[in-house]
């Protein structure tokens, strides 16, 4: 009954905060109009007290992947039974679970268990605690082509329940999500109906994420350090890597390295995350993984209006590492609006820095960031649109990449940016690396309005 209360006070509030609107400007075209936020959806709990409820799975080094859930029961076990038949559970595999308090609220049993070696691009069938529902997922590729899912700001609204049904039409192999999740803002029951309304999707491809400042959750002396909901519910593999915090990591998929930073961790020069990042790009290998993609939450370019100049700080300490290793993309969340930037580093157009894309447009309950700056000519920034919708990286073999933004507009998902990318790995201008004479094979014939980077 407590938590029901908490629950239903907590969306009234939030509802009546979602419905203010701001009179910003929008510098997108006019032929397009601006949807507003829409209303909190609050999923419930229709199971029973022992059954797994807000299933979600992560990648965990080559061939394993780490399952979580919740139960009210929190004596459940803690266990995974799976297979490649439906119904039919030849492995297991046994693992944790913990559970948190915050202030007058108490979670479930949360359970974490790693299930594998898993075989590459296969579907397998489970079950979580030994009861309850089955579900399915299937594993990414081992190599090219792979495709990434990319959505930032979720949230839980209309907006964040129509982006993901957009996102589930096409097949992807990986969903990477840079910041801002459930939006509870210490409403913890919000939490858990983050964590079942997208239970249908992140139970059957793997979620990567890391956190933004709706993660925080802070409090002077009782919570000094935050994140407890965070780092309680979604893990990542950040000890695999090498890290000591789940609020940065990496890890390889599919001949990628993706990096996933975190903007609300210390970061200058002498902290952990520094010498972390510095030490993992060291090790990255452009032979076997020719992809180097990186993700924070706070945009460290960005022409909107909204967060100005937050990022500028972990720009000025960390944006030189990932220039000197050439990443080849940087995904960004926080701005809720999508912006693409061309190459660059330091401010300046630069062909060998990375692109900036900023997609923190996923449906949150804080509305889009209409007003954007006015732009100079040349403009670092290319593209950019205050609209609800998601990204995708379609990676197709160790030279091209196609990346598209797709724009919510009701029970449509449209096309509305593309464009292809070329991997730093292969540029003699740019990197020391010598690969053999190979031809690259053949790449979708697409007509993109914008020109190769």
């Amino acid at each position: 009954m407590e938590k029901s209360c908490w629950l239903n006070l907590s969306l009234h509030l939030l509802t009546i905060l979602s419905a203010i609107q701001h009179p910003l400007i929008s510098h997108a075209s006019s032929d397009y109009s601006r949807h507003p936020p829409r209303r909190l959806i609050l999923t419930p709990h229709r199971r029973s007290h022992s059954d797994p409820q807000q299933v979600h799975i992560s990648l965990v080094g080559r061939d394993r992947m780490k399952v979580s859930w919740i139960t009210d029961d929190k004596s459940s076990s803690s266990v995974v039974e799976y297979g490649k038949t439906p119904g039919k559970y030849d492995s297991s595999a046994t693992g944790e679970h913990t559970s948190y308090r915050y202030f007058f609220y108490s979670s479930g049993g949360i359970h974490h268990v790693e299930i594998g070696p898993l075989e590459a691009g296969t579907v397998y069938y489970y079950r979580c605690g030994g009861s309850g529902p089955e579900f399915s997922f299937k594993t990414p590729p081992s190599t090219f082509p792979i495709e990434f899912a990319l959505v930032g700001d979720l949230g839980q609204t209309e907006w964040t329940a129509s982006t993901l049904l957009h996102v589930n039409r096409t097949e992807y192999d990986v969903l990477l999500l840079p910041g801002d999740l459930s939006y509870a803002d210490s409403h913890q029951p919000l939490w858990d109906s983050f964590g079942r309304l997208v239970e249908p999707y992140a139970s059957r491809r793997p979620w990567m994420v890391t956190e933004g400042n709706h993660e925080i959750e802070m409090f002077p002396i009782i919570y000094p350090h935050g994140f407890t909901a965070f780092n309680s519910r979604w893990p990542m593999p950040f000890q695999e890597s090498g890290s000591t915090s789940n609020l940065y990591y990496s890890f390889e998929v599919g001949g990628c390295h993706v990096i996933m930073l975190g903007s609300y961790a210390e970061f200058d020069e002498g902290s952990d995350q520094y010498e972390w990042v510095k030490g993992d790009l060291d090790k990255v290998d452009r032979r076997r993984t020719p992809w180097l993609i990186v993700l924070i939450h706070a945009p460290w370019y960005s022409t909107n209006l909204a967060h100005e100049g937050e990022g500028d700080s972990m720009r000025k300490a960390i944006e030189e590492l990932l220039y000197q290793a050439r990443v080849d993309v940087v995904f960004a969340g926080h701005v809720h609006a999508y912006e693409r930037f061309t190459r660059v580093y330091n401010n300046k157009a630069d062909g060998c820095g990375p692109i900036h894309v900023t997609i923190g447009d996923g449906g949150n309950r804080e509305g889009l960031a209409l007003a954007f700056e006015k732009l100079t000519h040349p403009s670092l920034s290319m593209y950019r649109e205050p609209s609800f919708g998601h990204g995708r990286l379609r990676i197709f073999n160790h030279t091209h990449a196609l990346w598209s933004w797709h724009r919510n507009n009701d029970s449509d998902s449209l096309l509305a940016d593309t464009l292809w990318l070329q991997s730093l790995s292969l540029s003699k201008q740019c990197t020391h690396y010598q690969w053999d004479d190979q031809p690259s094979p053949p790449l979708p014939s697409l007509t993109t309005p914008d020109d190769e980077l």
